[in-house]
């Protein structure tokens, strides 16, 4: 049990900056800062637009906003059931080990069942050892048989060239 209150609410327009500060943060924990390339235009858009392709739930300890996830919906066809995909899980350093990852964990599950989703699931880097271990004391299971493939930027625009 945590020594102070943590309290998980969605986020609003307003905390894009935030936002955007935590996925810069995450992106340097990952050795990937170099890989950023969103802006908080973007962000804001894309979050809070006309059409919302994610949402985010922030961490809070106080007034100090401590972490956030990120996610989006997914679909299982063998389930018939739309998934949840945690994009982004990010907690400042000087709260990690209190419990606000895990905090933020549960408040995703919970907005699962909610949904009537079938699971939650994400990615972790495999040199991401403390998540790793953090995630099998969940109960999450580490999905051996798949393999993650993507096209971005030239290869995207190639493929969708073909006819």
């Amino acid at each position: 049990m945590s020594p102070f209150s943590i309290r998980i609410e969605p986020a609003k327009v307003k905390d894009v900056p935030l936002i955007f500060e935590f996925i810069q943060g995450l992106a340097e924990y990952e050795r990937l800062a170099h890989s950023v390339v969103a802006t908080e235009m973007q962000v804001r858009k894309s979050l809070f637009g006309r059409r919302k392709y994610a949402e985010v739930l922030l961490a809070k300890v106080g007034r100090q906003a401590a972490g956030f996830a990120l996610y989006f919906h997914n679909y299982s066809t063998f389930l018939a059931q739309p998934g949840i995909y945690l994009e982004d899980l990010f907690v400042k350093p000087e709260f990690r080990g209190k419990g606000i990852g895990k905090a933020l964990l549960v408040r995703l599950a919970q907005i699962a069942l909610e949904r009537d989703c079938g699971r939650l699931e994400w990615a972790v880097l495999d040199w991401n050892a403390s998540a790793i271990d953090f995630y099998r004391k969940l109960g999450a299971v580490h999905m051996k048989d798949w393999d993650v493939y993507r096209l971005t930027g030239e290869q995207l625009e190639k493929l969708a060239q073909e006819s």
